[in-house]
């Protein structure tokens, strides 16, 4: 199966819950009244659009039916799915891997599936020529540094790590030796992302940024935060949280295929101005895939 197709199936529980209703909503239409805008703007906040942008649909949708004197439910609706698809196609971002070694440092929460994301983009960078090398900068839980091992070996890449307890900084810098020894591409930097305690979180990834800086100062960076989509509009606010702690360049959105909240694609891209860069529909090291929003949005409303 293709990654097109796990994502189609992968947003069966989003479409389910959204498109199914929206169709319900727009079918035997006779007027587009308050209460149908009302419906519509309740169901699109259901589905995790969020409030400003589902507004701003809304709003244009007005505009258009008023404008193209649109008279029909289902012309109406394909409408509605255009306005949704322009919100989406505009500021793709691919990766910025430009030099050798290129970093990223990724950051999130426990529980969002930080780890396996990094395994996954190591084995999607693989199947793309690239020598990534990991480095398991999580030293805060011992089975941080475990789980990433697991998942280094399964996909056949080289992880640098020391100790529980040790200095991430220590780690990163002795994985940036093995990237110039080792002329690898990309080096992936796990990160223990805890939120309760941000000063501890910005004085870890400051003192990791200086050795980078120091040891690679021309190096392409990213920095990605993983979220959870199942969790929905939280997602957006742990967003929030880190976008103004670690100047974010890019999201990983993960589970999308067990979770109804699809819509949260749209609302963090309206709400945060941060491109998606990756999404999860799966387990498998296959399952996470640059995001590309024509394919969403089609697989979405297909």
């Amino acid at each position: 199966m293709g990654f097109f197709e796990k994502l189609k199936s992968g947003l069966m529980k989003t479409k389910s819950a959204l498109i199914s209703q929206v169709s319900g909503i727009f079918s035997g239409l006779s007027s587009f009244d308050d209460d149908f805008f009302d419906e519509l703007e309740e169901t699109l906040i259901l589905a995790d659009m969020g409030v400003n942008l589902t507004e701003s649909v809304i709003d244009e949708l007005k505009e258009r039916i008023k404008s193209e004197k649109i008279k029909d439910g289902e012309v109406a609706k394909a409408t509605l799915f255009d306005i949704l698809a322009s919100k989406l196609e505009s500021d793709t971002v691919p990766l910025n891997l430009s030099t050798k070694p290129s970093v990223i440092l990724v950051i999130g929460v426990n529980g969002v599936g930080k780890t396996t994301s990094i395994a996954k983009i190591a084995s999607y960078l693989k199947s793309e020529g690239k020598t990534p090398i990991l480095a398991a900068a999580d030293t805060f839980r011992a089975a941080a540094i475990d789980q990433l091992g697991i998942w280094a070996d399964r996909v056949g890449v080289e992880m640098i790590k020391q100790s529980e307890g040790s200095d991430p900084a220590a780690v990163v810098y002795d994985a940036i030796g093995a990237a110039k020894k080792k002329n690898a591409d990309v080096l992936i930097i796990d990160t223990a992302g805890r939120l309760h305690n941000k000063k501890n979180l910005m004085d870890e990834l400051s003192k990791i940024d200086r050795v980078i800086q120091r040891e690679l100062p021309d190096a392409s960076r990213e920095t990605l935060l993983v979220l959870d989509a199942t969790t929905g509009q939280n997602a957006v606010n742990q967003a929030k949280e880190f976008k103004s702690s670690a100047g974010l360049t890019g999201l990983v959105l993960t589970k999308l295929d067990g979770s109804a909240k699809g819509g949260i694609v749209f609302s963090v891209k309206e709400e945060l101005g941060i491109p998606v860069k990756f999404i999860g529909v799966g387990e498998g090291q296959d399952d996470l895939r640059p995001f590309v929003p024509q394919d969403y949005v089609k697989a979405l409303f297909e």
